[in-house]
């Protein structure tokens, strides 16, 4: 489901969202003493992380407050430090880190270079020269099944350019998605779901309807 396209003539920076509510501290947000986009040094991870969660915090609620809101900056977020740092460390810390993309870089193999990959991929962002690979293609086994699955695999500045969107439009699109909805949503799994269809199986619907979408 994607968010309704609209404008606003509103000017202000995109702002955030989810673990916990909008207060009135954060509507000073940092931004805008130092602002997004500078060539500030790269933040520690406590730094960027209290830093993204003010900013998203603020992101979710201006969806929440105005369903018609047009977010015209968000473009300076992805290139944001904090952003960046935080998206590296999840891509990071993922278990897929010990696996390359087609240009043969792990992510888990940059340690000491950490400033100087995501200083180079900023520069591209801000440049606009950044350009996504093609992902490397495996075959994996399905679970309790002979067939096997396509699994792709992007290089480490694609993962980490995706952790960075994954961080600044989540929390303005979790606000148009319908309760009932579990799917790759943050504080929601596959077991949520099953206990929902137990509920309602439990007071008489009767048909299921599987699908899949390609």
């Amino acid at each position: 489901m994607g968010r309704r396209l609209r404008s606003s003539p509103r000017p202000g920076k995109p702002a955030t969202w989810r673990r916990e509510p909008a207060s009135p501290q954060q509507k000073d947000w940092h931004a805008r003493r130092s602002p997004v986009n500078t060539d500030a040094p790269w933040p520690d991870l406590y730094e960027a992380e209290q830093r993204v969660l003010g900013i998203q915090t603020k992101l979710h609620q201006w969806a929440t407050d105005d369903p018609g809101r047009c977010f015209d900056d968000l473009y300076n977020l992805v290139c944001d430090p904090a952003f960046m740092v935080v998206a590296w460390e999840r891509v990071r810390r993922n278990r897929g880190a010990r696996s390359a993309g087609v240009d043969g870089v792990k992510p888990g193999s940059i340690v000491f270079g950490k400033e100087r990959f995501l200083t180079e991929l900023r520069d591209d962002l801000k440049a606009q020269r950044f350009q996504p690979m093609p992902v490397r293609e495996r075959l994996i086994p399905k679970p309790g099944t002979t067939k096997r699955r396509r699994l792709g695999i992007p290089t480490a500045r694609d993962r980490t350019i995706q952790a960075a969107l994954l961080l600044v439009l989540e929390p303005i699109f979790e606000v148009d998605f319908q309760p009932c909805s579990y799917g790759f949503r943050p504080g929601r799994r596959a077991q949520d779901a099953i206990e929902e269809i137990r509920f309602f199986g439990a007071r008489s619907y009767e048909w299921v309807l599987e699908g899949d979408i390609k």
